[in-house]
């Protein structure tokens, strides 16, 4: 069974050791989970939408029936990067609800912190781990 990206994120905060963080980003190493990581760590990404909390209602529904997943709605985020659309802003923030609101509430969660570039203010996660555990990323430090 394919772990959420929430997941797979918390088990590697949660590893004692940065060897263990990196394999375990590895061992779950997908386009999705990179994709994540770096709007959250290339200071290039900026997010083209309001900082801080986003008003949305969570989707509390048990793991696997959520409506969509970020492994796959991860190919849409580039909607939510400075310069990458021409969406307005109403209508950008509008969409960005309405895939939170689709996640599960702790893949929603992990987005919300991604967006502001604070994943690891809640996971301990580090670029130094990230860039270790995907040398192929291209990074804009």
């Amino acid at each position: 069974m394919n772990l959420l990206i929430s997941e797979i994120i918390k088990k590697a905060s949660n590893a004692k050791t940065k060897i263990e963080k990196i394999q375990i980003l590895q061992e779950n190493n997908s386009q999705a989970l990179r994709s994540i990581l770096k709007w959250n760590f290339d200071s290039e990404l900026e997010s083209d939408l309001p900082e801080g909390e986003v008003p949305f209602t969570p989707n509390d529904a048990p793991i696997g029936t959520e409506h969509t997943l970020l492994a796959k709605e991860y190919k849409n985020l580039w909607k939510f990067i400075k310069g990458a659309n021409s969406l307005t802003n109403m209508k950008r923030e509008t969409l960005f609800v309405q895939l939170l609101e689709g996640l599960h509430e702790s893949e929603a969660n992990i987005l919300v912190l991604v967006k502001d570039k604070s994943l690891q203010s809640k996971y301990r996660i580090t670029h130094a781990v990230v860039k270790e555990a995907f040398p192929e990323i291209q990074w804009n430090d």
